[in-house]
């Protein structure tokens, strides 16, 4: 263990004490920029620390749930503090994450395989069953809202959301269960003929001690990650006013921001081609977005002033059709080519285009 990824969060959450709630000057801003992204590193160091630890693909779900329970703390406490204007953030949040890891993650994680190699292998029973899931938790939270009519607006009745909460719960926690117990097999690494991928005897396990030490520290390191994205947040609200650019480029930011670490290391893991590795941080990170978002501002809401709007408009629904269509179309296969990790892209960059162009 390097004494930087030890030291840097240490800094972070330092420099995130000393800058919460204060205005600071641009040489500081530049600073804290620099803490977030040694974080941001330090984080993926770690994550990779446990994964080899405890295998997978208990590894991939540790650093899914822990960056998604960070984020959900952070969206619950800007709801509660944020008063009727934050309406729209956990649908923000959690649209913008579903884009970033079903498009952008899966995209690059894709291109980094296929660049390698001609062909990307995975097994499409596990992650099949993740992007199923993924998109029934979607649909019921994001898109049912809009179509029902016991509330004003694009928003749930409280039973309703209730309803939605216990449900998304349900399946996330079945999902789990599934994934490291009845199943697991499911989602390991395969080598291009499909046999299962050995582990790698030049990487000695990392001993129990090590593990624990990596596992605080990555809980450090990820507080420090989603809470300099919040200080630095003003600083890129003002960019995008000045720009002439809508509100929601905020959140997408941010979101991109906080979904770093799983970036780094799903591409990384690509790179190893362990793709299905990749494949399970994207969507796990997009399944626990939804299953742990949506209980929280469900308890969260008995606080919370004004309406809670959860449906998505028409664009961003025919967005999150397409995503889950060419999703199903590169899963099926259990192979995709450098052309689905293009077409993945092109999805990502319409997001992106359309968050800044509406």
């Amino acid at each position: 263990m390097t004494r930087w990824t030890v030291a840097v969060p240490a800094l972070a959450l330092l420099a995130l004490a000393l800058s919460w709630g204060r205005d600071l000057p641009v040489p500081v801003m530049v600073i804290v920029a620099f803490l977030l992204m040694g974080a941001v590193l330090a984080a993926v160091h770690h994550a990779e620390v446990i994964a080899h630890r405890v295998g997978e693909p208990f590894g991939s779900l540790v650093l899914a749930v822990a960056v998604t329970v960070i984020e959900v703390a952070l969206i619950v406490s800007l709801m509660i503090s944020g008063g009727p204007q934050t309406a729209t953030l956990a649908r923000d949040t959690v649209f913008a994450a579903v884009m970033i890891t079903c498009n952008g993650i899966v995209g690059l994680s894709l291109l980094a395989v296929t660049l390698k190699r001609k062909i990307a292998v995975f097994q499409a029973e596990g992650t099949g069953k993740a992007l199923a899931t993924v998109a029934t938790l979607a649909t019921l939270s994001m898109v049912l809202p809009t179509f029902t009519t016991s509330a004003n607006g694009p928003a749930f009745s409280p039973a309703q959301l209730a309803f939605a909460a216990v449900v998304s719960l349900l399946l996330w926690g079945l999902f789990v269960f599934t994934q490291t117990v009845r199943h697991r097999d499911y989602f390991l690494p395969v080598e291009v003929e499909g046999r299962p991928m050995r582990e790698d005897d030049h990487a000695p396990r990392p001993s129990g001690r090590t593990a624990l030490v990596s596992l605080g520290v990555l809980m450090v390191a990820l507080v420090a990650v989603v809470g300099l994205a919040k200080v630095e947040s003003p600083v890129i609200e003002a960019a995008v006013s000045a720009a002439g650019l809508p509100h929601a480029v905020v959140g997408v930011a941010i979101a991109l921001l906080v979904l770093m670490p799983e970036t780094i290391a799903a591409v990384r893991a690509a790179r190893r081609d362990q793709v299905q590795i990749s494949l399970n941080l994207a969507l796990g990170s997009a399944m626990a977005s939804i299953g742990l978002t949506i209980p929280a501002i469900a308890v969260a809401s008995i606080w919370l002033e004004g309406p809670l709007l959860l449906g998505l408009g028409p664009t961003h629904m025919v967005l999150l059709a397409l995503t889950f269509v060419v999703s199903t179309l590169t899963v099926v296969p259990g192979r995709a080519t450098l052309l689905q990790s293009g077409v993945h892209l092109v999805v990502f960059a319409a997001f992106l285009f359309l968050a800044i162009s509406p």
